[in-house]
């Protein structure tokens, strides 16, 4: 499966389209990590923790994505595109979606 921020891949033309797909999961870290990210905001500087959670996030929401695509007999998802929101405190939606595609090459 092909998964592409453009709206083209080079050497395919898109034959078909199948319909948007997307994957979601909202995340969260625990009490002990939301305590030390409060104290880093005191200090400045990347909160690795929430980093991590959302690297997972992203993951997981590209995963559900191609399974969406996998259903529709896609050959690739274009124009991937990727939100986050804030749900409560220390707790996030991260969002995969696109475009699902039948390929032919070109």
């Amino acid at each position: 499966m092909k998964i592409v921020t453009t709206d083209t891949i080079s050497g395919y033309q898109v034959s078909a389209t199948l319909g948007v797909v997307n994957g979601s999961v909202v995340r969260s870290k625990h009490l002990g990590r939301d305590i030390m990210a409060g104290l880093k905001t005191l200090i400045g500087g990347e909160i690795k923790g929430y980093t991590e959670m959302l690297t997972e996030a992203r993951q997981i929401a590209i995963e559900r994505m191609i399974a969406q695509a996998e259903q529709l007999d896609a050959d690739a998802v274009v124009n991937v595109r990727f939100t986050t929101s804030a749900i409560m405190n220390g707790m996030s939606e991260m969002l995969a979606y696109g475009t699902a595609v039948k390929l032919t090459p070109a």
